[in-house]
């Protein structure tokens, strides 16, 4: 699913609002979402997971065309965690 389904999805549920509206509130929370990580933060959604940020140390990786060793810098990535009510969601339809 695309940003642009979600926020159709959004705007067919709720009746109330418009597809502009629900393109607000999505990029409203995409950009909470993104804030508090940027901060460091941890964005925990009940039932759905949760944001981290995660360190990776800085590395000597290999590239693959050319075998060249090349130097990876240390870089903080984000990470998602999803919760047990999601995990056991998506597998349960999985099958």
């Amino acid at each position: 699913m695309t940003k642009s389904e979600l926020v159709e999805v959004i705007a067919e549920r709720q009746g109330s609002i418009t597809r502009r509206e629900a393109e607000v509130v999505v990029n409203t929370i995409f950009s909470a979402i993104g804030d508090a990580l940027a901060d460091g933060d941890r964005v925990e959604l009940r039932g759905f997971g949760s944001f981290t940020v995660k360190h990776r140390n800085a590395r000597i990786g290999r590239n693959p065309k050319t075998g060249e060793s090349v130097h990876v810098p240390a870089k903080i990535v984000p990470h998602f965690k999803p919760g047990k009510e999601l995990r056991e969601r998506v597998d349960r339809n999985a099958g």
